[in-house]
């Protein structure tokens, strides 16, 4: 049967049930916002956690195993208030109490960290989320990946880059995006700056007019030999380790590091703004950058 959510809503529903119960059934179910038939969600958590599952293709795309992609926190099943944060941790939790949110979506997860034993810090994290009723949702590789709302497209969009194409495949996946454009490495670096917010590191190994650049948010400087081997000839990313400056005088490539915090900042904020109009609850960004 069908019953009334938590919060009492009145919204119509339909419930997929076979006859002859179905004028019965239907009746109940226009009095209910969600119906628990086959699979349904129960709470407006579930509706909201199933379709970022979906949209972002969480059991498809191939991830490190402490992304725990999807929903590590659970809560009561209400939401109320959504935050976008790129990061989860006892510092950013407390942000989220403070603005009463009920729902966290984040970039990297809670797992990053070794998390056990549940003590010291770690049993402060866990009573805060349970105390607070606070869930976590969390989406990397899948929300870096995604067309319309990842940070790859996104950060393509902000410098201004038209038309961009996947790049850089590493087992079975394409990890970036690249476009094939003229435009000068000053130019280039201005618009990362205006996007991030951060004065990028530029390392100039490569042309002053760059013809095919290459867009991996984060930390993809380590892939620098690959982007290379793939033709671009400018590489936009957020952080690398020290060698690749080497590396990139000898390839002949440039590299803009804009900050690894600095470019993932995109995506959460599509996905809460997009979450927020469909399912009609408030959103927010809460800025809590890391400098790297």
């Amino acid at each position: 049967m069908c019953a009334r959510n938590t919060a009492g809503a009145t919204d119509a529903g339909f419930c997929p049930v076979s006859w002859p119960n179905f004028v019965f059934a239907f009746t109940l179910c226009t009095l209910a916002k969600f119906c628990f038939h086959h699979g349904m969600p129960k709470s407006l958590l579930d509706a909201i956690v199933n379709y970022c599952d979906r949209i972002l293709r969480i059991n498809e795309i191939q991830d490190n195993e402490r992304a725990v992609n999807g929903l590590q926190m659970a809560n009561d099943g209400g939401v109320k208030r959504i935050v976008a944060m790129v990061d989860a941790s006892l510092a950013t939790v407390k942000l989220a109490i403070a603005v009463r949110a009920d729902l966290m979506i984040v970039h990297h997860g809670l797992f990053w960290s070794q998390r056990q034993p549940w003590t010291g810090k770690n049993h402060e994290l866990l009573r805060l989320l349970i105390e607070n009723n606070l869930a976590i949702y969390s989406a990397h590789l899948p929300l870096d990946f995604h067309p319309r709302l990842g940070n790859n497209a996104l950060l393509c969009a902000a410098l201004g880059l038209k038309n961009p194409r996947p790049f850089l495949l590493m087992g079975g996946q394409h990890y970036g995006l690249q476009a094939r454009t003229p435009l000068s490495r000053s130019i280039l670096g201005a618009r990362l700056q205006r996007a991030t917010g951060e004065k990028p590191l530029m390392i100039r190994s490569g042309p002053d007019l760059c013809r095919r650049i290459g867009v991996i948010t984060g930390g993809a400087g380590e892939f620098l030999k690959n982007a290379a081997a793939e033709g671009v000839d400018t590489l936009v990313t957020g952080e690398g380790p020290h060698w690749t400056y080497a590396l990139a005088e000898e390839l002949g490539v440039n590299v803009l590091y804009g900050g690894h915090y600095a470019t993932e900042t995109f995506g959460v904020k599509a996905l809460a703004a997009h979450l927020s109009r469909k399912f009609k609850v408030p959103w927010e960004f809460i800025d809590h950058p890391t400098g790297l």
